[in-house]
């Protein structure tokens, strides 16, 4: 039997607030483990996320990223929260790099706060209508923006701008109609909706499909990335900067920095604290 180190860590946190933000699993070492022991202890922890640190001929370290259903190929407070851990093992100082499944990630840390730089993003049309996306959501028709889009910063995603952030709070998802207009694959089903509240403030949610039920994330940094893909796909003037309130709903408050520089490129920052760890034989 070989002893595995994992560490909790929470992800996006508010001002020190040690239970806010969005949990995280982290496994110091996973050599030795294969895909099914890595996929069953992420359905085990049954966080948003567990992620597994490999060594790395291109970068710091390797991480691969679990929900507890299935891999991503990149998400963003799994990375922040994994750069945190490795440069507490003493693999890295303030800056490093992670090799995820969707290419090489840059990451710097100043005390608990990290940045990553999201990948150039992509995007897509959306194939519904405002009324079919109003459905999906539980708003009125009008309260959908335009344009709604498909963007990918490394993890596609539904991005639905909604006309107020009182819209952003009330929307109620409807499973059948979520996996209809939000799925990108047979397992993954979701949508990112934010609104402006304020010159500089953001307010969003993440909703996706776990088996026939709803599941509200507290906090996205890959949709976060998106969200900053979404303001180049629209030409937004840049730079701008942004802070992205999130979690509230689900009793985590989480707070994230986005920030879209005038060449485009795409960082989230949000600060992680450490709250224990354990261990798992296998």
């Amino acid at each position: 039997m070989t002893d595995y180190r994992y560490r909790l860590v929470n992800v996006f946190t508010v001002a020190g607030g040690k239970f806010s933000g969005n949990p995280l699993c982290v496994f110091e070492d996973a050599r030795g483990m294969d895909d099914a022991t890595m996929q069953a202890l992420a359905l085990q922890f049954n966080l948003s996320e567990s992620t597994f640190l490999l060594p790395s001929d291109s970068a710091t370290a390797r991480v691969r990223i679990f929900t507890p259903a299935y891999e991503m190929p990149f998400a963003g407070h799994p990375t922040l929260g994994t750069a945190h851990v490795v440069r507490a093992l003493g693999a890295a100082g303030d800056a490093l790099t992670l090799e995820t499944n969707a290419g090489v990630i840059a990451v710097s840390g100043k005390d608990d706060t990290w940045t990553l730089r999201a990948n150039a993003p992509t995007w897509r049309p959306v194939d519904a209508s405002r009324q079919q996306l109003a459905d999906m959501l539980g708003v009125a028709t009008d309260e959908v923006g335009e344009p709604p889009l498909w963007v990918n910063a490394g993890a596609e995603q539904l991005v639905v701008p909604l006309a107020t952030a009182d819209a952003v709070s009330r929307c109620r998802p409807v499973a059948e109609v979520l996996a209809r207009y939000g799925r990108l694959n047979p397992t993954r089903c979701m949508v990112y909706v934010w609104a402006t509240a304020g010159a500089h403030d953001i307010r969003a949610r993440f909703f996706f499909l776990k088996g026939s039920s709803i599941v509200e994330d507290p906090a996205t940094g890959s949709a976060c990335a998106n969200l900053g893909g979404w303001f180049v796909a629209t030409r937004a003037p840049l730079p701008l900067s942004r802070d992205v309130y999130q979690g509230d709903a689900v009793g985590r408050p989480s707070r994230l920095g986005l920030h879209v520089d005038a060449q485009q490129r795409i960082f989230v920052s949000g600060e992680v604290i450490e709250i224990g760890g354990g261990g798992v034989r296998i």
